[in-house]
This record gives structure tokens, C-alpha cells and sequence, in this order.
């Protein structure tokens, strides 16, 4: 195809690396195709607001790169509301002369674009997420960010552990896999590693952080993740709120085993929530190659005719594969992962 007016929008929690997206669409459309590209603010909603600006190739757009968050902004929008907005939708892309859509997000937003795609509008997802829990990809950008920002942490945890004989716990980011809290466990030499995949049972990290301190090891370390469990009838949990898009408000779990580990063992624990911190700040060299190889491949796909698929990382190549294989399930650590991370544990 020729020239082509493309839309694109960023939903769901903001994440390094989405400006290098934009920025590779941007630039890809202009240079090789003479093509516009117009961006919906605040996700779905500015899609359904028609709150829309023009995304120039000038030297604005060239320094997004370093920047993390995103120049669109973000937002959720509960899919009752999506969907009930669809003539809208439909309408606000008609006025505006779209040819084709593409927005970057989650598991949420994907499953979104594929219910456009399916109502007949032309999409090109663009998988985000921290967690790297999107199926038929190797990785996700913003991912080895949120690594490096909490092993950073745990790495300085360590010197002040040691000089206060105590157990430091780390929260990490991540409802229902553990990719964050086992590469940054692994990474900065966790003593021991709670992932939500499988339920940790609080009386063998005891007895880990014990023998530590028996051997004369004089602090340990765990990682935990935000979304982990324990194993049933092992320790009682807070349960947290339900909030309107179906996610649990989650209740501590580092300070809950902190409290427990504090309670058989007598040592003395504290907790860090790392938190949104993980989501902020400048991107990776990994994250900004990743980003940017995403944000080319999906303007191509526009122009290409290749639509109702998602750009993916499949080894060392960028491949379009289809929603269903996007957003079917979730992608969790594999049991193997979990074992090898294990032999580093104590």
C-alpha cells in the first residue's frame, strides 16, 4: 500500500520503551512510506473521546527515545464501556481518515484490539507489559527494565542487610507470573525467590534463612512477588479488595511472611516495596532496541496489508503471529526456570 494514515494509542499501566514504539512508528511511516500517523491520548478512552494529536517527524519525536512513560498518556477503560462504544469508535476513525490502528498495551488492551480487529477495523497489535507474561513472545519490552531497576535494589539491600544482621525482604512487581522476581532474585544473588506459580511454604524459607545465619552468614535476602501465594493451610493471608476491572488490591505479601519470618525466627526483618518505581524512569538499551524493532515492524505490517496480528520477538527475529496466540493465556515462569533458580537458593 501507499501512503497511508495511521492511528496509534498506548493503554494500560505506562512502561519504559513505549516512546521508542511511538517513535518507530513515527518514523518508519514517514521515511518509507510518506505516510501520517495520529495519536489517541489516554488509551480507549481518547479513542472513544476523539482526543487526537498529530505525531510529526521532527526532532520532538526523535528525543522521545530516551523518555519513559508515554508523550500519549495512558488510561483503563472497563470493557463494557469499549465495547458499547464501538459505532463511536468506528465513526471517530472514519473522520479522521484511518486507514489502520495501532495500539500498544497488555494482555487487556490486545484482547481489545482483537475484538476491533474482529468488528472489522484494521489493527496491528504492539505487546507491553513489564511482566513479560504475553504469549508468542520471547519478551516484552519494558521487561529488562523493571529487572535491572529491582536488582539494582536488591544489590544495594545486600550491604545494608550484612551490616545489620537481618532478613531483607523485596517486593517486586508481578499479579500472576514470576518473570520480574526470578531474573532480579537471580541477577542479584536472592537467597530465595517467591513466585506466584508456585505456592511458597513459609516454614522452608525459615529454615533456609536459619541455616544462613547457623553457617554465620549474617543476613539474608528473599525476593518476593506482589501476586504470590502460600501453599494451602500454611500460613494465613490478608485477602484484598476486588476493584472494578477485576484486579485484587493485593494486601503486602512481603510484610506478611516479614511478619512471619519475624515471629519463628526472632530475627530482624524488613520489608521493601518497590512498587511503581519499577515502571519508571529511562529504558534499557535492550528495552530501546526492542521497542523500536517493534514500532518499524508494525508500521510495515500496516503497509503491508498484514493485519488482525501482533508484532512478536521469536528468538534473534520480529515475526507478526495472530491475537490468539497473543492473548489465549498467560505466559508463566516454566517449572524448569523456577528449579534452575532454585539451586541458588540459601
Amino acid at each position: 500500500m501507499g501512503d497511508m494514515r495511521i492511528a496509534t494509542l498506548t493503554s494500560g499501566g505506562d512502561c519504559p520503551g513505549l516512546n521508542a514504539v511511538i517513535r518507530g512508528i513515527v518514523r518508519t511511516a514517514s521515511n518509507e512510506f510518506g505516510s501520517t500517523v495520529v495519536g489517541y491520548q489516554d488509551g480507549w478512552e481518547g479513542l472513544l473521546a476523539d482526543r487526537r494529536v498529530q505525531l510529526y517527524d521532527d526532532e520532538d519525536i526523535d528525543r522521545i527515545l530516551l523518555r519513559g512513560g508515554t508523550i500519549l498518556g495512558t488510561g483503563r477503560l472497563h470493557p463494557d464501556k469499549f465495547r458499547a462504544g464501538i459505532d463511536q469508535v468506528k465513526a471517530n476513525l472514519a473522520d479522521a481518515g484511518i486507514d489502520a490502528l495501532i495500539p500498544i498495551g497488555g494482555e487487556g488492551t490486545l484482547k481489545g484490539a482483537k475484538w476491533l480487529a474482529d468488528n472489522g477495523i484494521p489493527v496491528v497489535g504492539v505487546p507491553k507489559t513489564i511482566d513479560n507474561d504475553v504469549n508468542g513472545t520471547d519478551f516484552t519490552f519494558g521487561f529488562d527494565t523493571a529487572v535491572a531497576v529491582a536488582t539494582d535494589a536488591v544489590d544495594r539491600l545486600h550491604t545494608t542487610a550484612e551490616s545489620h544482621n537481618r532478613v531483607m525482604i523485596v517486593e517486586v512487581m508481578g499479579r500472576h507470573v514470576g518473570w520480574i522476581a526470578l531474573h532480579a532474585g537471580m541477577a542479584g544473588g536472592a537467597h530465595y525467590t517467591v513466585i506466584p506459580e508456585v505456592p511458597f511454604d513459609i516454614s522452608e524459607i525459615c529454615k533456609r534463612m536459619e541455616r544462613r545465619f547457623q553457617m554465620g552468614e549474617k543476613y539474608g535476602i528473599i525476593v518476593v512477588a506482589e501476586g504470590a501465594l502460600p501453599k494451602e493451610g500454611t500460613m494465613d493471608l490478608r485477602e484484598g479488595e476486588v476493584d472494578q476491572f477485576g484486579h485484587k488490591t493485593f494486601t503486602g505479601i512481603g510484610q506478611q511472611i516479614a511478619d512471619e519470618v519475624h515471629r519463628r525466627l526472632g530475627h530482624d526483618v524488613r520489608t521493601t516495596v518497590l512498587g511503581h518505581i519499577q515502571r519508571g524512569g529511562t529504558p534499557t538499551a535492550f528495552d530501546r532496541v526492542l521497542a523500536t524493532r517493534y514500532g518499524v515492524r508494525a508500521a510495515r505490517a500496516c503497509h503491508e496489508g498484514q493485519f488482525n496480528t501482533v508484532v512478536a520477538l521469536k528468538g534473534e527475529r520480529i515475526r507478526m503471529i495472530s491475537f490468539e496466540e497473543a492473548v489465549g493465556t498467560l505466559k508463566k515462569v516454566p517449572m524448569e526456570r523456577w528449579v534452575t533458580a532454585q539451586a541458588m537458593f540459601g
